[in-house]
């Protein structure tokens, strides 16, 4: 059996965000309350992260202290990259296996060079850097991975499948031979950065239940969720059945 814990569900300030005194970033229920986005995914034998922010320690430090087998890139902006540093304590189990398309993974040798050049400094992590390509999958451990590619605004940045379930994140838009590499999935992520006022390269809300039901998911969990999505309680009674705002620490 998969486990899916949802690390994060915010978007790339957080929430709170800094110096904001909106009801939502003031709010004291935990679930107004998110790190940048990153989920665990787990079976008995292996262990993967989609995308290593720069909340990843405070992330992973609840969690168990045993091997990461894999971390999937989504792409290399830094909310979804900027805590790779802090992989360094699990490098004492072997190398970190990290997969990235090319244009992240180009995007991963600019931003963090000296983890890659000829001569590494003495203590940084121990990275080996993989090129993976929308619609052709993959297996780590006893899990299968299908990358599937979306649009974050004119960037082409990659979504997860894994078995029924999948994981996508700052979409705007998919076209339809990916879309197709969705359906039948039973329990969707996807991320609805807030209710109204359209962004040049994410969904809103409407958007993504439209996404939803167009894949044919039972059972969606909205994330990447902004603090002008509102509280969480409120928000939520605005959902259709079905949908639902994911939040951090959330098992599936």
């Amino acid at each position: 059996m998969m486990r899916v814990t949802l690390l994060g569900t915010g978007t790339s300030c957080g929430v709170p965000v800094i110096g904001c005194q909106c009801e939502v970033c003031q709010s004291t229920d935990a679930k107004d309350q998110r790190l940048r986005c990153s989920i665990l995914v787990e079976t008995e034998s292996t262990r993967l992260i989609v995308d290593c922010g720069p909340d990843f320690r405070q992330q992973i430090l609840p969690q168990p202290f045993r091997k990461i087998d894999g971390i999937l890139i989504t792409h290399s902006h830094y909310d979804h990259v900027g805590g790779m540093d802090d992989v360094r304590p699990y490098c004492q189990f072997g190398e970190i296996n990290v997969y990235a398309d090319p244009i992240a993974r180009k995007g991963m040798l600019e931003m963090l060079p000296y983890c890659f050049a000829a001569n590494r400094y003495p203590g940084v992590p121990a990275i080996g850097l993989h090129e993976i390509h929308a619609g052709q999958p993959f297996t780590i451990g006893d899990i299968d991975i299908l990358p599937v590619e979306v649009m974050h605004g004119k960037l082409p940045i990659l979504g997860y499948r894994f078995g029924d379930f999948a994981y996508i994140t700052d979409m705007k838009t998919i076209a339809p031979d990916q879309l197709a590499l969705l359906r039948g999935v039973d329990t969707l992520v996807v991320n609805a950065l807030r209710f109204d006022r359209p962004h040049h390269s994410h969904q809103l809300v409407d958007d993504a239940i439209a996404f939803a039901r167009e894949v044919g998911a039972r059972r969606t969990l909205l994330t990447h969720l902004c603090h002008d999505i509102g509280l969480h309680k409120e928000a939520s009674s605005k959902l259709p059945v079905g949908v639902e705002l994911a939040y951090d620490g959330q098992v599936i």
